[in-house]
Parts: C-alpha cells; structure tokens; sequence
C-alpha cells in the first residue's frame, strides 16, 4: 500500500514529503494507521547528523498513536498498548 511520510533523507537537510510503500503486515504484526506523533530531541538529535547511530534516510517520530487498519494472520485480538521505555529498557508495559 501507498502512504506519505516525512523522510529525513540526509543529516541537517529539510524532511521531505514524498509516497512511500508500506507492506501488509506479517504473521503475528498489525498495521496501524499512525493519527498523532511526537518529534522529540532522540529524533532532533538523529537529524542534526551527531547521532553516531542514525540511519539515513529514516522517517523520524517513534512516539505514535494511531488505529489498527489491518492483522496479520496469527493476530486475532490485538492489544491496546503503550510502549514505555521500549528503546532505553527494551521493555512494553501494557495498559
């Protein structure tokens, strides 16, 4: 499927709109349509290129809030959750 996004394609360069492909989800995966996101100093210090671990080009903002649009096979319920802390502890707490 077709979406758009902010792609940040080089360090200290303006974010881009531009269409991008987004693949069904696999087995065990949700897609979710991302309604509200936060850009915050992890994504600020990503573009400004002194992140030694930033990938280029990436679409920033990892704090989301969306709808699940679609399941992959094995995902018949899927949770209502909220990530804390996932990227600094590696944990999910669930609410």
């Amino acid at each position: 499927m077709k979406s758009r996004a902010a792609v940040a394609f080089a360090p200290g360069k303006p974010l881009k709109i531009v269409e991008i492909d987004v693949a069904p989800p696999k087995k065990g995966e949700v897609l979710v349509k991302i309604t509200h996101t936060g850009v915050c100093h992890t994504d600020a210090f990503t573009l400004s290129g002194d992140d030694p671990e930033g990938v280029f080009p990436a679409v920033l903002g990892h704090e989301g809030g969306g709808v699940v649009v679609e399941v992959g096979r094995g995902c018949n319920q899927p949770e209502t959750w909220r990530p804390c802390y996932s990227i600094v502890y590696g944990g999910v707490r669930r609410v």
